[in-house]
């Protein structure tokens, strides 16, 4: 990833201000645009939330990204660029970073943005009064305080970040992050609007109260079913917006939603596991695939509520090494996606896959191993292994569960027994530890390592299994302050591999349905998919 290099490069010199080109739909000259400029796209699950400090997932961010703007945005190629700052300069040894902000931008209802509203969003994530599930990313972007506020020991106020002026952003961290301000994308930085949310309380995100400072405004809401923004005419940037309507439709079922995808009532679906193939072959200029920064896993609940039997690693190693990835993603999903034998995937800038056992393994010998590790740990065929797989409601990690169970009880006698709930009971039950083993999958809040293995470190809001090893601890902590951190997440590999809290599965890639004529706008080589809205485009076909 050569431009998030420079990124790094150019804040490791500590005295370069960065300055970028805005960027909005660019429709290369010549371009006939359609007529119709709506976007309508299928999402699994309803949407955890709309609030920035409050959203915990991909379909939910996405919704964000369109009616919030963040500090900074991504281009198609993952590269930063301005958003609310117009510039960014890193000093005091990347201890400090100071942002400057348009004051051209609004809020939907045409108050100005202030640095001030970022002051509040930040030291409202941090509150433990706000419970939010991204609490802990105040505390990995290394602001002052972060820790302390969330365990109560602090005020929010004392939070590492203020507006000494209504366009300056200053935040002071304790560790010097080279890669600080590309975390600055993620939703939950966001700025908030405070009286709003003080007038309106948990009902602020509800069309008609909700005040944002995106490119969209949310205009209908159907929970379980719709969701609708369309161009927010405050937006600083609106001249430039090309795309009038977004819609995103709740369908839970792949099927159906291909179905409705083909007689177009969609602009982009999902493949359906193991049709991309046919899809592909059918409608070349349709069916894409393309690697993403994202991990599919299964974790082990190794709390004082999970099962007995996996707080011993050689059952969770055996457990891991009878999974054959290459029967998942070649045979069940057939969409590109990459076995996984470790956390971070190889698409993650300036990260180099480490030679773990596992992964030099043939599968003959991974099952050999697993058969001894589980032996030596009591289990057999006459004493078999028994807990519950866990997933949210989808046919395809259905698929992937029951191919996982039947490989586990065909060649070590286990018996998982399956079990699946919609996605938001789902989240609450797998964050409380109300479970024995359940599916897991990480999208890369920014294009680093530590953005996959902090999630390992004890203290992480998205260690669901609870493990911890102070080893692993030290070393991440080490590595924010770390010139080349690259021997501290080869090391952390190293021991996820030897002691298994999770079982990696594949390394996603994107495997869409996508209407041809929005296809050339899509940013397909933005291994983040951050994608907005604002920069899409119809042509005629």
């Amino acid at each position: 990833m050569k431009s998030f290099t420079k990124i790094l490069t150019a804040a490791l010199i500590g005295t370069t201000f960065l300055v970028a080109p805005v960027l909005a739909a660019k429709v290369p000259a010549g371009t006939n645009l359609a007529a119709d400029q709506t976007f309508t796209y299928r999402v699994l699950d309803e949407h955890s939330s709309v609030d920035p400090q409050i959203v915990e997932d991909v379909s939910g961010s996405e919704i964000v990204r369109d009616i919030f703007e963040g500090l900074l945005n991504q281009d198609a190629l993952g590269n930063l660029i301005p958003g609310v700052a117009t510039s960014w300069e890193a000093s005091n040894g990347n201890l400090t970073y100071t942002f400057k902000l348009r004051k051209e931008a609004k809020w939907s209802n045409g108050d100005p943005v202030t640095a001030n509203d970022f002051v509040y969003a930040w030291q409202r994530l941090a509150d433990p009064e706000t419970a939010s599930a991204y609490a802990w990313y105040m505390e990995i972007m290394s602001l002052e305080n972060a820790k302390e506020i969330i365990a109560g020991e602090k005020e929010p106020s004392e939070l590492g970040v203020s507006a000494p002026d209504d366009y300056t952003l200053v935040v002071n961290l304790t560790a010097p992050l080279p890669y600080f301000a590309a975390m600055t994308t993620h939703a939950s930085t966001f700025p908030s609007p405070q009286k709003v949310i003080e007038e309106f309380g948990a009902e602020w995100t509800k069309p008609g109260n909700i005040v944002s400072n995106g490119a969209y405004v949310l205009t209908e809401h159907v929970p379980n079913e719709r969701s609708v923004r369309e161009r927010n005419p405050m937006y600083w940037n609106d001249a430039e917006t090309v795309i009038t309507k977004v819609t995103a439709l709740v369908i839970n079922d792949e099927d159906a939603a291909l179905i409705r995808y083909l007689a177009g009532e969609l602009d982009r679906t999902e493949v359906p596991a193991g049709q991309y193939p046919r899809l592909k072959k059918e409608n070349p200029n349709e069916a894409i695939s393309f690697p993403r920064l994202c991990s599919y896993y299964y974790s082990f609940n190794v709390s004082d509520s999970g099962p007995e039997a996996f707080k011993d690693e050689r059952v969770r190693q055996a457990l891991s090494y009878a999974l054959d990835r290459n029967v998942v993603t070649e045979q069940v999903l057939k969409g590109g996606q990459f076995p996984a034998y470790t956390f971070t995937p190889g698409t993650t800038a300036n990260f180099t896959v480490p030679d773990v056992p596992i992964g030099q393994m043939t599968q003959a010998e991974r099952d050999a191993k697993a058969k001894d590790l589980m032996e030596a740990a009591g289990y057999n065929k006459d004493n078999p292994l028994k807990f519950e797989l866990l997933y949210n409601t989808s046919e395809e990690h259905k698929k992937v569960a029951t191919v996982a169970a039947q490989m586990w009880k065909q060649k070590l006698g286990v018996e998982a027994t399956l079990a699946n709930q919609e996605w938001k009971v789902f989240l609450e039950v797998r964050g409380k530890q109300d479970f024995d083993l359940a599916r897991g999958g990480w999208c890369g809040d920014y294009n680093e390592a530590s953005t996959f293995l902090d999630l390992m470190t004890t203290p992480s809001g998205y260690n669901d299994g609870k493990y911890s090893n102070a080893e692993l601890d030290k070393l991440m902590t080490d590595a924010k302050t770390a010139a080349d951190p690259s021997a501290n997440y080869t090391r952390v590999e190293e021991i996820m591999a030897e002691e298994m809290p999770i079982i990696p599965v594949y390394h996603y890639t994107g495997v869409y349905m996508m209407n041809e004529s929005i296809i050339g706008s899509w940013p397909v080589k933005n291994v983040e998919q951050n994608w907005y809205s604002r920069d899409l485009y119809k042509v005629e076909k």
